[in-house]
Order: C-alpha cells, then structure tokens, then sequence
C-alpha cells in the first residue's frame, strides 16, 4: 500500500520478516546451521534488501542470504507467465546465491525461451519498479498524446493512426490503445512509489510524476467531455464494467471507482451497474441502493439509460451497438465508450441518432 506521498507501507512486509526469523530463531535454537536463502518475490523499495537483512539479523538469525527475484506476472495470465516466463531477474550480493538460485530455476536457466538476467539485489528492485513505469509511462503517452490528437483534429482514427505507429519497431505496439485510465493494482502505486523515493534522494521527479497525472487527466478529460455532452444531473446512468480489465474480478484503481466518485455531486437520477466478474467486490464500496443498482446482463443496465458509459473491456460489449439500434425506443442514450469497444459502429450509431464520446475520437 501507497501513502499520501508515495510512501510504501511495509508493515505487512516487515511482520512477515519478522514472524519468519522468530520462528528461525526458535527452530533452531538461535543457530542456522543449513544455509538458507530467503526470497523476496514482493515489490518493495530499492534499499529494502538492507532493511531486510537487519530485521533478520536483529532477530538472531544466522547463516543467511536475501536475495530479491521480482515477479513481472501479468494479472489474468499469471499461469501462462509462470510456465514460460520471458525473464527471470535475480538479484544477489555472492555466487552462494546466485548457485542456489539457479538450482531453483534449473527449468529455465539455460531456456532459450527465457532471459536470465542476473544483478544485485538493489539492481533487481529497481529493475521492476522502472518496468512498470515505464509501461505506466508507455500508455500515458498514447492516452495523453495519441489519443488527445486524435480527439483533436477530424478525419483522424485512432485505429489507423495506431496502425502507422506500431510498424517502426522501435515504438512496438504494447500499450498502443487508446482507455479512459490506467487501474490496476501496480502502476499507479509504483509509480508513487518510485517518485518518493527519488525525491527522498533530492532528485527531479516531474516526469515520473507527469505520468501519474496525466492518467487522472484522461479520466477528467473523459468525464467532462460527457457532462458538456449530455449532463448528469437527473440522468439514469449505466456503468458497463468495474474491474480495472477484463479477465479479473479486481477492482483495485478501477475507472469506475473514480467515476462513482465523480458522480457523487451531481445530482444523478440513478446508476445502473453490470460487470461479469466484479460486481461483488465493487458492492463492498458502493452498496446497492435507490441509486445504485446492480444487474445480472448488460442489457438490462442498460435499459431506460441515458448514458451509459463502457468502462472495462469485456469483450461481450462489442456486441452493444447491435442491441441497441435494434430497439424501437425513441429514447437514444448518449454512449461513452472508454475503451473504444464500439469504433466499428461510431459512424452508423450516430446516423441512427445517438450521441457517442469516444476517448481518441473527435
């Protein structure tokens, strides 16, 4: 967890490394006779191998080494990226360890499937905190730059111009889409934390801290663009999607959580919510009320709405504009799609009479 300024909150860190040499301690009557390796998998500060070794060592644990080996999982594939890994980073201060740490990863340590990258322990830490800003950093840029031009100008498709970009192999076509915001339980949060850090060591930070504006921009940017659209006030809104992807039930950072919190003072008439994954833990923040309602299909969020608003890309939302302009309802809700789920149907949902804002459509 993040502080108000970015700071990590270690506790749990440190009660876990505390538990593990009390329990050390007792089970070996305060002598380790066995070397042993204790694995730290968990995104953390760069100087926190040190602050681990002297818990340890306070503790009265001997014959020991900390070595720092990052996860660089992606949520939803987790399975798929501990069978075939891209990289394994390990970070240790003596070849003891390094040695011990090829035997765990035997299976791939002479993969030519998978890179392995050995480093020190600070070397390894840093390593994950910077790869994950700069992926933060990466969408950032086709959020805040891509997509603001082609919000900008007409006749510009996001898609086409997308296209154009990820044939120079030097750009590459990860991250290239255009969202409403950037969720997820480790950008943001690393992001923060690698700032605080730096400016810890008196070190310019506005950069780092850019991309994490820039991500609550796009969302404001997002959600002005709708209110001078239609407005909210008493309008019956639908939220489609809650978690901060598709393929979780992880809410953590989610757009919709920073969208409830935006519509808290506009007077809305109601928000009708769907997500096929979601929706329990989302209850947990924002009970079911008059106001807020959950449904079993998106369909039936959507019934009567105003606007509804596409916040997560579940790939059964592709699926809207059919539904949609098969109906004979006069009423016409203004579609917000943040996530560009409908781009194929822009041109023929506005002939049929409705409004649609698009993040990276003009």
């Amino acid at each position: 967890e993040i502080g108000e300024t970015g700071e990590s909150d270690l506790k749990y860190y440190n009660a876990a490394a505390e538990t593990l040499a009390d329990n050390l301690v007792k089970r070996n009557e305060g002598k380790q006779k066995k070397y042993l390796v204790i694995i730290n998998k968990s995104t953390v500060p760069i100087d926190m191998v040190d602050k681990t070794q002297e818990i340890l060592e306070a503790k009265g644990v001997k014959n020991f080494g900390v070595v720092s080996n990052p996860e660089f999982l992606v949520e939803g594939k987790a399975i798929q990226g501990s069978i075939k890994p891209d990289r394994i980073v390990v970070g240790a201060w003596t070849e003891q360890d390094f040695a011990i740490m090829r035997q765990v990863y035997e299976r791939f340590y002479n993969s030519p499937q998978t890179k392995f990258i050995e480093v020190n322990p600070k070397e390894a830490a840093a390593s994950k905190l910077l790869a994950n800003y700069m992926l933060f950093n990466k969408l950032a840029v086709c959020f805040d730059v891509v997509g603001r031009t082609c919000e900008s100008f007409e006749n510009l498709q996001f898609e086409n111009v997308r296209n154009a970009l990820v044939t120079d192999p030097r750009i590459g076509s990860w991250g290239l889409y255009d969202s409403l915001y950037a969720g997820g339980s480790c950008f943001i949060k690393d992001a923060r934390s690698l700032s605080h850090q730096l400016k810890q060591k008196k070190q310019n930070t506005v950069l780092v801290d850019e991309v994490y504006l820039s991500n609550k921009r796009q969302l404001k940017n997002f959600l002005e663009r709708i209110e001078s659209s239609s407005g909210f006030e008493n309008k019956k809104i639908s939220i489609l999607g809650v978690a901060f992807k598709r393929d979780t039930n992880d809410i953590r950072n989610s757009a919709s959580i920073e969208i409830m919190n935006y519509l808290a003072d506009k007077n809305f008439a109601e928000v009708n919510v769907y997500d096929p994954a979601a929706m329990e833990n989302f209850k947990k923040m924002f009970p079911e009320s008059e106001k807020v309602r959950y449904h079993n299909h998106e369909f039936e969020a959507i019934k009567n709405s105003d606007i509804i608003i596409i916040a997560t890309d579940w790939p059964q939302f592709r699926g809207l504009a059919d539904v949609l302009m098969a109906e004979s309802t006069n009423n016409k809700p203004l579609i917000a799609d943040g996530r560009r789920m409908l781009q194929h149907r822009y041109d023929d949902l506005k002939g049929a009479g409705f409004k649609v804002v698009a993040v990276g459509s003009l």
